[in-house]
């Protein structure tokens, strides 16, 4: 807010009506920050329902680090306003009034003590044109009065009108020159909204690994859950043997330790699914609305397989990446700026040369006084004064009658320039590692495509074989039963099946799970996330 009332200041020019207004009124220092939004949209039942669209919807709208990047845009756009100011006219007015009394040292001052009195005004408007032209137009009026008897004109009204140009012929010359600093600020900008992006995608990505955080919590604390169900039933049957006789006491303590077992998993479970909650829900700035952090959250995603493809062409996924790569697009774009770079210090290498031109009208008024005395006929006779004033004075300067011209070449030869050869050679350097850091990011983005198709590829791997191996320690399981029952085995077969089929399906849910993390990443390598999950930047 505290921007935009900055900026807003700077919208009206002289003389409109807001310029006063916006110019001179405080500007709201005050930073209200919004509550977040479509919470309560997403609430059903008591609880906080979300698909991975939807939660991606809210982290966009509601998460704190969005809206700080979002900010990032703010400065260098003002930058470019501020590269306008090279062309703001300039209007300028000084007036001053002067009073002075001074003894007199000769019979010629025409008084006693002089008493005199000047009031000076001018007035001035400046500009730079895009082609780097300088002008200015100036207005200048005095009125001057004394006590001297021999003044000719008391008061003495005198006017000048002023035109002044300044043209640059060789540093600073041509709309090119005068242009690169809009033309890098704009650049800048367009780095700025490049690295905005890249930014984002990192922070939805970091988002949406938090979701599969949740997922995969849920889907561990189902597991431990599940086993506890399957330890407790083995220890209710062991206890009914027990009360038989058909099981020794030394042999309780077996199923009674994995029943106690199954129950820290259970507790471990539910606090890490605790946790990863508390992490989603201030990507969504849940934890800011207290109607709605206490609710239970329930995902609606599923961590089955997904349909893919057997393989992942990596050279098109790179195609994407060094097509789509923000982070790759803003180190080409700093070329840009490093050419511009190098143009503005070779212009300042160049010699100043400008050529002026100046025209200046003038005219003058007041009363006029021939003598204070005539002798006529041996008598003396005082004569009237002539009246006359301000509009006698600018009657000669628009008559232009009394023009003045002068035209120049002003030049400025700099015999040696250490600091703009220095300056010359930065740029030179500069943009030689932007270069190299261009190719570094290329051979990080291919080495990073490399990776990620390969942990895809493994991923889908390993959900069917995690797949396979949960279905051989279910069959396992049933066969350790079937003996149990058929007293071939004893209870401790029965329970290390059960904790084969535990770790089984913990590990179908893991590869589940990093199979859609791995896909995520994927997208964020190539570029192609916020694309993918619908999000438009502005």
């Amino acid at each position: 807010m505290l921007a935009a009332s900055c900026a807003l200041a700077q919208m009206s020019a002289f003389p409109r009506p807001n310029y006063f207004r916006e110019v001179f009124s405080q500007p709201h220092a005050d930073v209200r920050l919004q509550d977040p939004v479509h919470l309560s949209d997403y609430v059903t039942g008591g609880h906080l329902e979300l698909s991975l669209k939807q939660y991606l919807g809210l982290v966009m709208s509601n998460n704190t680090d969005v809206g700080i990047q979002m900010l990032s845009l703010e400065t260098p756009r003002n930058a470019i306003t501020r590269a306008l100011g090279t062309w703001d006219p300039i209007a300028s007015a000084t007036f001053s009034d002067t009073r002075s009394s001074a003894p007199s040292v000769t019979s010629l001052a025409g008084a006693s003590n002089t008493i005199s009195l000047s009031q000076p005004a001018n007035f001035s408007f400046t500009q730079i044109l895009p082609s780097g032209t300088q002008y200015t137009v100036g207005f200048a009026a005095s009125k001057n009065s004394t006590n001297s008897a021999f003044a000719t004109l008391n008061p003495y009204i005198s006017s000048g009108l002023s035109v002044a140009i300044a043209q640059p012929l060789l540093r600073n010359r041509g709309y090119f020159m005068n242009h690169i600093n809009l033309m890098l600020a704009r650049s800048r900008f367009r780095v700025s909204e490049y690295t905005l992006r890249s930014q984002l995608l990192q922070i939805l990505s970091s988002a949406e690994e938090a979701y599969w955080d949740v997922i995969q919590s849920r889907e561990n604390l189902r597991v431990a859950q599940s086993a506890r169900k399957l330890a407790e039933d083995s220890l209710k049957l062991s206890q009914q043997e027990l009360e038989l006789g058909a099981l020794s006491p030394l042999d309780i303590y077996n199923p009674q330790q994995q029943l106690a077992t199954a129950d820290l998993a259970v507790s471990q479970a539910q606090f890490a699914l605790q946790q990863t909650e508390n992490a989603l829900r201030k990507q969504i700035a849940a934890d800011l609305d207290p109607d709605v952090r206490k609710l239970p959250i329930e995902l609606t995603e599923s961590v089955e397989a997904i349909v893919t493809p057997a393989t992942t062409d990596v050279e098109q996924e790179l195609a994407k990446a060094l097509q789509t790569r923000p982070d790759l697009k803003a180190a080409i774009q700093t070329l840009d700026a490093d050419d511009l770079g190098i143009r503005q210090a070779k212009n300042e290498i160049l010699p100043s040369l400008t050529l002026t031109a100046n025209y200046q009208t003038q005219g003058i008024g007041g009363i006029y006084y021939p003598n204070s005395a005539t002798l006529i006929g041996g008598t003396a006779q005082a004569i009237a004064p002539v009246p006359g004033g301000f509009g006698d004075a600018l009657t000669q300067l628009f008559g232009f009658g009394y023009p003045v011209y002068s035209f120049g070449l002003n030049l400025s030869l700099p015999i040696r320039s250490h600091a703009a050869v220095a300056d010359m050679a930065d740029a030179l350097v500069q943009k030689r590692r932007d270069s190299l850091v261009i190719r570094n990011t290329q051979q990080q983005v291919r080495l990073s495509i490399l990776n990620a198709v390969s942990n895809v590829q493994s991923s889908m791997q390993s959900v069917k074989l995690a797949l396979v191996a949960k279905d051989f320690a279910t069959k396992y399981l049933d066969a350790e039963n079937q003996k149990y029952q058929l007293g071939i085995d004893p209870m401790q077969f029965v329970l290390q099946a059960q904790n084969s089929l535990t770790q089984a399906e913990s590990n179908v849910v893991q590869a589940q799970v990093g199979l859609r993390r791995n896909l995520l990443n994927l997208l964020t390598q190539t570029g192609e996330l916020l694309d993918e999950r619908g999000v438009v930047v502005q």
